[in-house]
């Protein structure tokens, strides 16, 4: 399966990252002896994380069998020519520094599998990132995005996406070619509605939109057949399509901290449903069908507008469910 396939990928990139080092060096112990190392074209894995690297050694060029680079947590704002024309990398970590732009240049590295370029300070990513065709994983959450490339579309292998933390105000409508994805987190942006487009993208698993300004969902979402994680959590959100009833896999929901005022009798359809998180809307009723979910573990409704609670969360309780009201 899908969700299969993403663990395997990254067990196989984590393995590649721990394990691919010809030199047990690492950070700072590495960097004091990187000049006098001999042999740098046979390095694979180059870890200098956390170093306070303003700049990198000018011998860096010489790695040229390099198939994983982190630099996390440095203070690095530009990066060399020569980085650009490691074409065997698979996994490139420039995570933790001051980044502001991305080179066109890194359209060259046709290998890359992962690439996290998460907390920095980036407003906008090159066109070139449609040449990334192997890339698997991608972080860019905590920057300052306020859109994506319209080249992202060629990312066909992509599984898992993070923007979290930017300024996105809206996906754009290719966000639905993707369709390899399984994880997209999008959560902490400043998103007002969701593109249909999203129904095409048939494999997501997960899907994390927390902390928007979103008012609504697409009827369209009913398609995400094989999601099972929703999380909508500190929205606007004033109800839910019909459609949500589709959503047969689903296993968690959160909508909590939105503007629900009631819930259709579709959401009874969710068998799947282990976690169901209603607290802080403004429900004056609930439907009695959701008593029929018979998998759900907890339901928590709090803070709402209820005048009474109904008499069937005694038969939810009775059956396991953590109730609380």
């Amino acid at each position: 399966t899908v969700t299969r396939s993403l663990l395997a990928t990254q067990q196989i990139i984590q393995s590649t990252m721990n394990h691919q080092h010809t030199s047990p060096l690492r950070g700072e112990q590495l960097l004091s002896q990187f000049d006098s190392m001999g042999n740098l074209d046979k390095l694979e894995n180059i870890n200098l994380d956390g170093c306070q690297l303003k700049a990198l050694p000018v011998n860096i060029s010489n790695l040229t069998g390099l198939k994983v680079l982190s630099l996390y947590n440095n203070e690095l704002a530009v990066l060399p020519d020569s980085v650009w024309r490691f074409t065997n990398l698979a996994t490139l970590n420039l995570a933790e520094n001051h980044f502001s732009s991305i080179s066109e240049e890194i359209g060259k590295l046709i290998n890359l599998q992962m690439l996290d370029l998460g907390h920095n300070e980036l407003t906008l990513l090159p066109q070139s990132f449609g040449g990334l065709l192997n890339l698997i994983f991608l972080y860019l959450s905590n920057n300052r995005l306020t859109d994506l490339p319209s080249s992202f579309r060629r990312l066909k292998k992509l599984l898992y996406l993070n923007v979290t933390d930017n300024q996105l105000t809206s996906l754009p409508e290719w966000i639905g070619e993707l369709d390899s994805l399984v994880e997209l987190r999008l959560y902490n942006n400043l998103l007002t509605k969701l593109p249909t487009s999203l129904s095409r993208l048939s494999n997501l698993r997960e899907l994390y939109l927390m902390n928007n300004k979103l008012t609504a969902l697409p009827t369209t979402i009913g398609s995400l057949t094989r999601l099972s994680k929703l999380d909508l959590q500190n929205n606007q959100i004033v109800s839910l399509p019909e459609s949500i009833g589709s959503l047969t896999q689903l296993t968690e929901l959160n909508v909590r901290f939105n503007n629900l005022t009631s819930l259709l009798d579709t959401i009874a359809n969710l068998k799947n449903l282990r976690f169901l998180d209603l607290r802080a809307n403004q429900l004056t009723s609930l439907p009695a069908s959701l008593a029929t979910l018979e998998k759900l573990e907890k339901l928590d409704i709090r803070w709402n507008q209820l005048s009474t609670h109904p008499s069937w969360l005694g038969m939810l309780e009775q059956r396991g469910c953590i109730v609380y009201t």
